[in-house]
C-alpha cells in the first residue's frame, strides 16, 4: 500500500464513498478552509460499497422536513454541477429524470400516513400530489390497482440521476485541488489523555498518523470504527436485492419509481427495461461480506408481485441481478452526524438508510461546515446529531424503503 504522503493531516475522513468523496470536495470548494485532507479508502474499487450498488434516484416524500430539503439542495446540486464545480468546462451538465416516486397505499392506515406526509412535504415547497386509485389509474393504466386506496407522486426533481458523474467529479476535482486518497485502513485511534480528542489514527500499514478532526463515513461498517472511540452506534448492514429485467411488452411511458404496498419497488431503467428491488420478510443484519443472492426471492415473492401490480410485467427476463448494504440506521432511520458531544473532533456521518446518494450533497457541505466553522452555515443537521441516541429521542422517518 503507498504509505501517506505526511505524517500529520488537517481532517481524515475514513471512507472514499459517497459521503467521504462529498465531504472532501465541500473542503476543498469552501475558502475559508485551507487545510490538508486525507481520504483512507479500504476497497478502491468500491465493489461492494453502497455508493455503487444504489437504485440512483432522489425523492421529496420524506417524513421529516429536513431530509426533504436535504434532498431539495441535491436536486439544485445536480441541476447545477457544472456551476457548483467551479465553472469546470470538463464537467457535465445533469439533469433529473423525473418520474416520480409512487406510493401506493391499500390500508386506510398508511394513505393517513401519505395525507400526514405530504402535508409536510408542502411545506417545504415539494409538489407531491395525492391520487385517488381512478386517478391513478387513468394516469398509468398498466397499473392494477383494485386494492389501492391511495396514491401519493411528486414529478418535480424526483427520479434518477447520474451519481456514479456526481462521485467520480468529487473525486477528480478533490484530488486536482490537494486532497489525497489512499487505499488503507484504519485499525485503531489514539486519543489524548482526557479522552476528549482523537490525536492520531494507526493505519493497517503500520502508520501513526496525527490529525485535527477525524470523519466517520464507513458506510455499513460504521459501528466498527466509531468503537474506536468506544461507542456504539445503532448502524448494520442490512442486505437489499436488486435486478434489472427486460420486458416482453415494454410499457409506452416513464413507470414512476413504484413502492408497492408489499415493500418491492421498480422503476424505469430506460430502453424497455426496469429495476426491481426488496428484501426478505426477515432482514437481520448481515455479516459485511455477505452479497449473495436469494435466488428464491424473485421467483417466490418479487416476480409475483411485479406481475400482479403492472400484469405486462408477466413476461419478463431477467438480465442482471446483485445485492447490496444499507448502512441501516435501526434508531429512527436517519442520518447522524455532527461531533461526538464528549469526543468532540469525531465527526459522524453515518446511518442513511438507503438515503445516503441522495442526501450526500446537503450532508457532505454540512460537514464540512462543522469542519471549518464548528458550526452550520447552510442547512442547520443538529437535529440529526448524536445526542438524539444518547438521550433516546429518535426523529423517526417513515418513508423508508
Amino acid at each position: 500500500m503507498p504509505a501517506p504522503k505526511h505524517d500529520s493531516y488537517d481532517v481524515i475522513i475514513v471512507g472514499g464513498g459517497i459521503m467521504g468523496a462529498s465531504t472532501a470536495w465541500f473542503l476543498t470548494d469552501n475558502p475559508d478552509f485551507d487545510g490538508r485532507v486525507l481520504v483512507v479508502e479500504r476497497d478502491p474499487t468500491y465493489q461492494f460499497a453502497s455508493t455503487t450498488h444504489t437504485n440512483s434516484c432522489m425523492r421529496q416524500q420524506f417524513s421529516e422536513e429536513l431530509n426533504v430539503r436535504i434532498s431539495q439542495f441535491a436536486a439544485d446540486f445536480v441541476k447545477n454541477l457544472r456551476s457548483y464545480m467551479g465553472g469546470d468546462e470538463r464537467v457535465p451538465e445533469l439533469s433529473i429524470r423525473s418520474f416520480g416516486y409512487m406510493y401506493l397505499a391499500d390500508t386506510e392506515e398508511f394513505a393517513n400516513v401519505l395525507r400526514d406526509n405530504i402535508k409536510v412535504q408542502h411545506a417545504a415547497g415539494a409538489a407531491t400530489e395525492l391520487m385517488t386509485a381512478d386517478q391513478i389509474k387513468a394516469t398509468y393504466p398498466f397499473y392494477n390497482v383494485d386494492d389501492i386506496i391511495l396514491g401519493s407522486i411528486n414529478r418535480v426533481d424526483e427520479g434518477y440521476w447520474d451519481g456514479a458523474t456526481v462521485f467520480d467529479w468529487w473525486r477528480r476535482q478533490s484530488r486536482e485541488r490537494g486532497v489525497e486518497y489512499i487505499h488503507n485502513e484504519v485499525i485503531a485511534m489514539n486519543r489524548n489523555a482526557a479522552g476528549t480528542r482523537v490525536e492520531s489514527v494507526i493505519l493497517k500499514s503500520g502508520e501513526v498518523i496525527a490529525c485535527g478532526q477525524f470523519v466517520n463515513a464507513t458506510g455499513p461498517r460504521a459501528v466498527e470504527t466509531s468503537r474506536m472511540i468506544g461507542v456504539d452506534i445503532p448502524v448494520e448492514p442490512r442486505k437489499r436485492y436488486s435486478w434489472v429485467f427486460s420486458a416482453e411488452k415494454p410499457l409506452d411511458q416513464d413507470l414512476p419509481l413504484t413502492i408497492d404496498p408489499s415493500g418491492v419497488h421498480v422503476r424505469e431503467n430506460g430502453g424497455g427495461t426496469y429495476q426491481a428491488g426488496g428484501h426478505s420478510d426477515i432482514d437481520p443484519a448481515v455479516t459485511y461480506d455477505d452479497f449473495a443472492m436469494d435466488h428464491s426471492l424473485w421467483e417466490n415473492h418479487i416476480w409475483p408481485v411485479l406481475a400482479t401490480r403492472i400484469p405486462q410485467f408477466e413476461a419478463i427476463k431477467v438480465q442482471s441481478e446483485w445485492a447490496g448494504h444499507y448502512a441501516y440506521n435501526v434508531f429512527d432511520h436517519n442520518a447522524i452526524a455532527g461531533p461526538h458531544p464528549e469526543v468532540t473532533n469525531f465527526l459522524f456521518l453515518n446511518g442513511f438508510s438507503g438515503h445516503g446518494l441522495q442526501q450526500s450533497p446537503a450532508m457532505g457541505r454540512g460537514t464540512a461546515e462543522m469542519l471549518t466553522y464548528g458550526a452550520y452555515r447552510s442547512l442547520d443537521l443538529r437535529p440529526f446529531h448524536f445526542e438524539r441516541i444518547m438521550t433516546n429521542s429518535p426523529i423517526l422517518e417513515r418513508a423508508v424503503i
